[in-house]
Order: structure tokens, then C-alpha cells, then sequence
């Protein structure tokens, strides 16, 4: 639902992690028309918006101002007489060393309504993240934010003295500005540390003292965008610091599972601390339902229907509510192959009657070893190319076995090119949830151009696709889950 009166709003869009945006800003990204993006504003915050929605990069680098800001403020103007909703998403916080101000001035003259979303600014994401908290009881009860980028026009004898001194923008000319804090009295042995990109996978962190600092920033060859804190508080970095010691902080991690079903991979990964870049490398697409719907039109002939994958479940679930049939006509025995299969039956209000200890084809014919096939007939709704081994075991028990296609995985269009430009960002893992996601790549790309990336397995049947292809396999989940996959990981 959008709101009642369109305009232009200010939002923050936090440090860089994503997930800090506020619950206001996702809201307005979920109703908006226009988006007006910065340089340090996440991408990912992007796809909040409808796929409808404009998007306009406006970002300013040190070196580069694709758009002046004059130009952005005529933007918003013209965008915000069109009498729709516009977003301006803004790094950090609009109002503090954002230029939201001068924003909302144009817009204010220009008489368009807007609205400020604040957003977490970069200083508070940084205390969080590398555990220097900006006050202490113990330490300070004075904070001094500072811009640097001129470090004449600033009065350095009133400024260098805060207990905790936060510069923005001061990357370029940090030994000019610890001269001038030193030089009005302040100790050189001043704890202080630099920090780029706060809050992503990616933080890097420079500790030093006043006097060290610039030269560590120059050694490193550390670049903007950074923030440099300067007082006592960073001595606490030690004790406090969190983020980094998650277990795969650093990580630079890429996830192949298709688009819709990537997500659940993502958040256990990034929550770790991972790096996480999304490679759908499978598409999911419709088939010729004619037979699925032909099944459920006597699904009460069916003693066992089994489901080998969640896309299965959803794809016949589908089709069962587009058909004149609902769940009472299910008489049979429900099979699912894994606990996300089963969690998706379950989300139906499907109770599942038979589970297998392995969550493959064989450990479901394990499973069903107990009962009595001959004559029973079995429905398997599935991808459209899949093992047979299951049918083909279970027709071997004299079960009369039916299996219609459900769904098809293939490779999403410009798939090759888009690889070469992940892989060339140099991931140090690549996971496989399935032999499609494996052969999919490396048909795409080649092989060779897999070898140097540690690839995860998600089981068994993944890495015999995997060694068919040539490709070493540095870890395998033991128990052949997303959580499994993600577990392996960490051990390995």
C-alpha cells in the first residue's frame, strides 16, 4: 500500500550492512517510484524497491562526482513536482555530513512536502562493529564529529582537545591533521585507528596512536571511504571487538542456488561474518503440466506420493490449487527426501509420514525398505531430468511408478558472462547445493576456471558431479542440509 500522499523522502541507508537499514526505510524503498542512490549506499537495499521503480546512481567519489549536488537537488525538484514517491537513499545519516540539509532546503524553496528517514550513521556502525564504543564512563563523555576533507577552515586548538574525536572524510589528510592535534597539545600517544567499509564483510581496521596512524594508513595503502577515531575508547578494541572473530568474517563466499531459493544459504553465511556473492547459476521454468494435473486428478489411486525437492512441492502444490481437487483428495503415504522438503509440506499442513537418516534417493528407498511395493503405486513429482534411481528401484520392488515433471532447472541467460565477473573477484568458496548447480558452471565457464576457489559440497551426489568435472572438492556437509553445507564450511 503506498502512501496516501506521495513525496520525497531523505533516507538513511546505514554504514554499508545492509540489514542496519531501519524498518521505516524498507517501507518507503517498498513504495517507491524514483531512487536517487549513493556510492556507499548497500546495492542490496536496492531490490527493496518494486522492480517498476527508477533507479539513479547519483554517487560522489573523492575523485569522481558523476552528478554535482547542485544537479541532485534539481533532480529531487523535478522528480518531486511529478507528484510521486521519490527516495534520495543516502549513506549514513542524511542530516550529519550526508548534505541532507541542503536537500531539504531546495526541496522546502521549491515548496515539494518530503520527509527524513535517519539512518545509522557510519561513526555508531563503527563502534558497533569493531567494539570501540565512541563513549565510556571511564574514558569519555565528550564525542566530536569532524569533516576533513579542509583541514584550514577548521579550528584545530577547540576540536583536537574531545576526549573522542570521529573524523569523516579525513583519510587524505590524516599526518596534516595529527600535526594539528598534536601541535595543539594533544599526546602523540593518543590511541587511534582507521576503518573502511565499517559494518561490511570487507571492514578493514588500522590500530595505531596519533603520531603512527598516518604512517600505517600509507604503509597499508588504505583508501577512502574511511573513518578515523581518535581517544582513549579504541585502547577497548580488544576486549570488545565482535565482528571479526565471527568464523567466516572475511570470507568472500559465492552461493550458485537459484535466485528464489538462494536466500536461506545467504543469511546463515553473512550472519557468520561471510562475504556473500549470489551466482544463480540455475533458473527455475515451467513444463508441460498436462501430466501433473492428469495425476492429481486421481491422486486418491496413489498409495505413496513422493517429493525429492522443495521446487516439487511448491510446483505441485500449484497446480493442485489451480485444479478442481484439494488436500482431502490425498489418500496416500507422504515421502519427503530432506527436512527442507519436509519443512515445505509442513508450511502446507501436510503431515510427513515417511522420512529418510539420508537425505538422498537412496536413503529414501532405505526408508521405504519396510513396506510392501508390490502393486503399489507410487507418484514422484520432480525436476524434469533427476536420478532415476529411485523409480527405477522402486518398479524393481513391483511398484507401479509415475513420474511427472514438475519443474525444470536451466541455466540462466548470460550466465558465462556473469561468472567470469564473479570469479575474477577472486571468492574463496564456491558452494553446490545440487549436481545441476555443478554442471551448469562449469558447461558455462569451464572447469579450470573453478580450480584455485575452494567448492563446497552440499553431499554425496554433488561431488560425484563435482569429480566427474574435475573438480577438487574441499569440503563436504556430513549431513546434506543448507545448515549441513554451512557447517562444513566452518570446519574446514
Amino acid at each position: 500500500m503506498t502512501s496516501a500522499r506521495p513525496k520525497v523522502y531523505l533516507v538513511g541507508a546505514g554504514p554499508g550492512d545492509p540489514e542496519l537499514i531501519t524498518v521505516k526505510a524498507r517501507r518507503v524503498l517498498s513504495e517507491a517510484q524514483v531512487i536517487l542512490y549513493d556510492h556507499l549506499a548497500a546495492h542490496d537495499l536496492l531490490d527493496l524497491a518494486p522492480p517498476s521503480a527508477e533507479r539513479i546512481y547519483v554517487g560522489k567519489k573523492r575523485a569522481n562526482h558523476s552528478v554535482s549536488q547542485e544537479e541532485i537537488c534539481a533532480m529531487l525538484v523535478e522528480h518531486g513536482r511529478k507528484g510521486i514517491n521519490v527516495v534520495r537513499l543516502k549513506g549514513g545519516d542524511p542530516f550529519l555530513f550526508g548534505r541532507g540539509g541542503e536537500e531539504a532546503e531546495a526541496l522546502s524553496n521549491a515548496g515539494i512536502p518530503f520527509e527524513v528517514v535517519p539512518g545509522v550513521t557510519s561513526p555508531l556502525g563503527i563502534a558497533a562493529y569493531t567494539g570501540v564504543p565512541l563513549t565510556h564512563r571511564d574514558h569519555t563523555s565528550v564525542v566530536t564529529f569532524i569533516t576533513g576533507h579542509d583541514v584550514d577552515k577548521i579550528d584545530w586548538t577547540k576540536v583536537g582537545s574531545s576526549e573522542t574525536l570521529v573524523v569523516f572524510m579525513g583519510l587524505s589528510h590524516i599526518a596534516q591533521i595529527a600535526d594539528r592535534i598534536m601541535a595543539a597539545g594533544r599526546s602523540p600517544n593518543t590511541p587511534a585507528m582507521a576503518v573502511r567499509w565499517g559494518t561490511r564483510p570487507d571492514q578493514e581496521v588500522l590500530v595505531g596512536t596519533l603520531a603512527t596512524l598516518p604512517g600505517l594508513i600509507q604503509e597499508k595503502g588504505m583508501k577512502p571511504p574511511a573513518t578515523v577515531v581518535i581517544g582513549e575508547v579504541v585502547q577497548l578494541r580488544p576486549a570488545l571487538s565482535w565482528f571479526e572473530r565471527l568464523p567466516l568474517f572475511g570470507q568472500r563466499i559465492v552461493v550458485t542456488r537459484a535466485r528464489q531459493q538462494a536466500s536461506s544459504l545467504a543469511s546463515l553465511l553473512t550472519g557468520l561474518g561471510a562475504s556473500v556473492i549470489e551466482l544463480p547459476v540455475i533458473e527455475i521454468q515451467d513444463v508441460d503440466y498436462a501430466p501433473l494435473d492428469a495425476a492429481i486428478a486421481r491422486l486418491e489411486a496413489y498409495d505413496f506420493l513422493l517429493f525429492t525437492s522443495v521446487n516439487g512441492v511448491n510446483r505441485f502444490l500449484e497446480r493442485l490449487d489451480k485444479s478442481s481437487r484439494d488436500l482431502r483428495a490425498i489418500q496416500g503415504l507422504i515421502c519427503a527426501i530432506g527436512p527442507a522438503t519436509r519443512a515445505a509440506l509442513q508450511g502446507f499442513h501436510i503431515k510427513v509420514d515417511i522420512n529418510p537418516a539420508e537425505y538422498v534417493a537412496e536413503g529414501l528407498l532405505e526408508a521405504l525398505a519396510p513396506y510392501d511395493m508390490n502393486g503399489k503405486r507410487v507418484l514422484i513429482a520432480r525436476a524434469a531430468v533427476a536420478r532415476d534411481v529411485l523409480p527405477d528401484t522402486l518398479r524393481a520392488r513391483g511398484a507401479h511408478v509415475e513420474v511427472v515433471e514438475a519443474y525444470r532447472t536451466v541455466p540462466p541467460e548470460g550466465l558465462a558472462e556473469r561468472a567470469a565477473e564473479i570469479l575474477s573477484r577472486n571468492p574463496h568458496w564456491i558452494t553446490f547445493t545440487s549436481s545441476s548447480t555443478v554442471r551448469n558452471l562449469a558447461e558455462a565457464v569451464g572447469p579450470q576456471a573453478l580450480h584455485g576457489i575452494r567448492a563446497a559440497s552440499i553431499g554425496p551426489v554433488t561431488s560425484a558431479t563435482l569429480a566427474h568435472y574435475g573438480i577438487p572438492i574441499a569440503t563436504e556437509a556430513s549431513e546434506y542440509t543448507v545448515p549441513g553445507l554451512v557447517e562444513a564450511i566452518i570446519k574446514a
